[in-house]
């Protein structure tokens, strides 16, 4: 991932990168099951978006879960249409690094996907995560449904109280409906899969999210 510091100052519309009409090339399937990346998917299958930092370090966390069916890393909530990670990296598109989870939710719950995102990464930090710092690298919940977005918002508060509980800071994650997922480049696609012992600056706070642990969430 890029090293150098950048402002963490969020972009304009007025002032995003024009980016292009047309995707960037991608890997059409997973490096690790050969899965699609982009459908089509099974049957009663959802997807979720996440944002914590890196999406090398992301990406592994998800695809590792049981249930979890194929992951992808891709760039979320910016302005510049189809932008490059070179353009990313800039920090004038707008968006952060993200990461697209394709589940089963008969086998591992929305639920559970938030208690890892949560306790995968520090949500205090604003624009970064650890050495990385810059806009792409903030902390965000993008949903797809009013219930994801009901139930982010509720674990976002219960892992507020467990924080606050435990002397750390106020969250920084943004909760935003989904928009548009710009798939990345085909050599981010489950990049630690390809380089296992490749750059992972994304850890977490070792606070437990009460999810699961007798809080509803």
């Amino acid at each position: 991932m890029s090293f150098f510091r950048k402002s963490a100052e969020p972009v304009t519309a007025s002032q995003a990168l024009p980016g292009r009409a047309a995707p960037i090339p991608t890997a059409e399937r997973s490096f690790i099951n050969g899965r699609p990346l982009k459908g089509p998917w099974p049957e009663g299958f959802q997807v979720a978006d996440f944002a914590m930092g890196c999406f090398w370090g992301v990406e592994r966390k998800f695809w590792q879960l049981p249930g979890v069916w194929v992951t992808a890393v891709g760039y979320v909530a910016g302005f510049t249409p189809n932008p490059t990670y070179q353009e990313v990296c800039t920090g004038r598109t707008g968006h952060t690094e993200a990461v697209r989870v394709v589940f089963d939710p008969t086998v591992i719950p929305y639920e559970a996907l938030l208690k890892a995102f949560w306790e995968g990464h520090d949500p205090t930090q604003g624009a970064r995560q650890g050495n990385d710092v810059g806009t792409q690298y903030r902390s965000g919940v993008y949903t797809a449904s009013p219930a994801q977005a009901e139930a982010a918002e509720r674990s976002k508060a219960a892992y507020q109280a467990a924080l606050s509980a435990s002397g750390r800071g106020a969250i920084t994650t943004e909760i935003l409906p989904a928009g548009e997922f710009y798939y990345a480049e085909d050599y981010h696609q489950q990049y630690l899969a390809k380089n296992p012992d490749g750059y992972c600056g994304v850890g977490g706070t070792g606070v437990v999210c009460p999810i699961g642990v007798g809080v509803s969430a």
